[in-house]
């Protein structure tokens, strides 16, 4: 029989072009990261020759940006680092913690961003976590992706503090499985903090944050949640913000209540600390 030919031996597996090395970014975002200016107004600035990269011209807003670049906006250089801000708000019931609107259901972006100043609206402004659209309360927000994941993951144990009215008659006996941490459909939750305020009012705290939990949680000892309202996360609170209103926390804020450390403290905003 004819002997087959030998295979070529397989070339090694060619490495990631970016293994070990952080990735670019691309430049309208890194703009907009940056609080040099709204990603659209980015892009137009790009798209007119404004922006430069390491000297030249840029004339896509997909331009990659490597850490070390130096971006220039009309001349002048921008800093790429935001420092990290954060803002408390008041979420009313009947709006999506989205960016996109269902039907005719509003998002909570659009009732925020009209009311911030020039020096915040330039910031790309994330939720930190998502409240339902009946649910009402404390709603975080930051231009750092890194406070996100800190207040969003479970391994943080950052406390959240929310206030169901409930249609059933509530006591110790009732929402005692809470206390001693219960299995749901998705796996085991952790034993929560719960008082009882009265025999409507049942307050759940929790260091982690799943799909409807709270009601979840509520509706499995019989106590289904009428209303859901959340006073706190970690020891930030709504304090005096009406509903529908904002503040902007500061760095000891940050610091302290939710304790983050992860970018440098934003110190006083003003139009030119990210020019």
């Amino acid at each position: 029989m004819p002997r087959k030919p030998e295979r070529p031996p397989k070339s090694p597996p060619r490495p990631n072009r970016w293994e070990g090395k952080e990735k670019p970014d691309w430049l309208s975002r890194a703009l907009a990261r940056a609080g040099a200016m709204p990603q659209d107004e980015a892009e137009a600035a790009i798209k007119a020759g404004r922006v430069s990269v390491n000297g030249r011209v840029a004339t896509t807003p997909l331009t990659p940006v490597p850490p070390d670049a130096v971006i220039k906006v009309d001349g002048l250089p921008v800093r790429k680092v935001a420092p990290t801000h954060a803002l408390a708000f008041h979420k009313p019931a009947g709006v999506l913690t989205s960016t996109a609107r269902q039907h005719r259901t509003g998002t909570v972006f659009e009732l925020l961003l009209p009311q911030l100043p020039l020096e915040l609206n330039r910031f790309t402004w994330h939720a930190v976590g998502r409240l339902d659209v009946d649910t009402t309360g404390l709603l975080l927000f930051t231009n750092d992706d890194k406070l996100v994941a800190h207040c969003t993951s479970p391994e943080t144990n950052l406390p959240k503090r929310y206030v169901a009215t409930v249609f059933s008659v509530a006591d110790d006996a009732k929402v005692e499985p809470l206390r001693q941490g219960m299995t749901l459909d998705d796996g085991p939750a952790r034993p929560a903090v719960v008082r009882v305020r009265d025999e409507h009012t049942v307050e759940v705290t929790l260091t982690e944050g799943r799909h409807h939990q709270v009601k979840r949680m509520l509706g499995a000892v019989g106590l289904p949640a009428r209303a859901l309202h959340r006073e706190a996360v970690g020891d930030i609170t709504l304090a005096d913000i009406p509903e529908g209103g904002f503040r902007l926390l500061t760095d000891a804020e940050v610091r302290e209540k939710l304790h983050y450390t992860g970018r440098a403290p934003a110190g006083p905003v003003s139009e030119s600390e990210d020019a």
